[in-house]
């Protein structure tokens, strides 16, 4: 810190943080209304506020004109110290927390399935124990358009079994999983070792949500065969999707690994889809060439880690 900072500190060192902030918040805002929303002060706390730094200057900081609050020359001069010390004071709070907590930051992320986020906040927790000053945020209005959202960088990573091929973007292998049928014991399938796409052209396929061409079991099974069921209903409540199904009131397709969890009594039955089953990959999805900090590296690690070993996703 060189000479002349050191002297702006001393001339305000009788004053408080809170004064700082005040005088930087009516600059940068405009306006005492906004200030106050700002800083969540009732209009009297502010006007006490002000006065107190202006009795411990000695001199006045702003002056009134046409209705507009300006800086005098001294209150231009603890502006421009409130900025440093601000500045400061709010990078030494950072690195303290970084030395006691770890690193601090936020992580955007994604699923292309609702499917996903079955595991994925059970990992996030765990994460967090080890990364509490990492903000782990979920973007529900991403799913399903993962990808596009990370080019428009409103996600920092995109978990997608449907890579597309794009320079701008880096697939990390994280699982892969298969698909099932969730069908009632009483359906004629439940006697099959496997459907085919013909089969469902007769039938009631409950969905997530729309897009069609977003749902797995559409996009790489049915499609290609241009196979289209008889009715489409998009459910977004896997509970009352899967009721509907014991109702033998249609089917759904599930992660066999979510399934299993509703096969435990007979009323349900799954389902292999194909002769072969219907598998999928799952990726990580990030910007390829963009530099992320260490703590976003040790989260993809750390979930390819709990997915492959500790639950082991195959």
């Amino acid at each position: 810190m060189d000479f002349s900072v050191i002297c702006t500190i001393k001339e305000v060192a009788m004053m408080e943080i809170r004064h700082l902030k005040l005088v930087k918040a009516i600059v940068e805002e405009g306006s005492i209304s906004k200030a106050i929303f700002k800083l969540h002060l009732t209009p009297s706390a502010l006007s006490h506020q002000l006065k107190e730094a202006e009795y411990q200057l000695g001199t006045k900081i702003f002056l009134r004109e046409n209705k507009k609050l300006v800086l005098t020359p001294a209150g231009e001069k603890l502006y421009e110290a409130a900025n440093e010390i601000l500045d400061i004071l709010s990078a030494t709070e950072q690195a303290i927390k970084q030395m006691t907590f770890g690193e601090t930051g936020e992580i955007r992320i994604s699923t292309e399935c609702y499917s996903g986020y079955h595991w994925l906040p059970s990992v996030m927790k765990q994460f967090q124990l080890l990364y509490p000053n990492v903000n782990l945020k979920i973007v529900m209005e991403a799913t399903h358009y993962p990808l596009q959202k990370l080019l428009a960088n409103e996600l920092d990573i995109a978990i997608t079994s449907d890579p597309v091929r794009n320079e701008t973007i880096r697939y990390i292998e994280l699982f892969q999983d298969e698909l099932v049928m969730l069908v009632s014991e009483n359906h004629p399938w439940a006697m099959k070792k496997y459907v085919e796409a013909e089969d469902f052209r007769d039938e009631h396929l409950i969905i997530h949500s729309l897009p069609l061409e977003t749902v797995s079991v559409y996009q790489f099974f049915l499609a290609p065969s241009r196979v289209n069921p008889k009715k489409i209903t998009p459910l977004p409540l896997t509970e009352a999707s899967v009721e509907m199904v014991k109702a033998d009131m249609g089917v759904m397709s599930m992660a066999k690994w979510a399934a299993q969890p509703y096969l435990s009594s007979s009323a349900l039955k799954a389902v292999k889809i194909g002769k072969t089953g219907l598998k999928r990959k799952h990726y990580i999805a990030v910007l390829n060439g963009k530099k992320y900090p260490d703590y976003f590296t040790h989260f993809i690690d750390f979930l390819k880690t709990e997915l492959h070993v500790v639950w082991n996703m195959e």
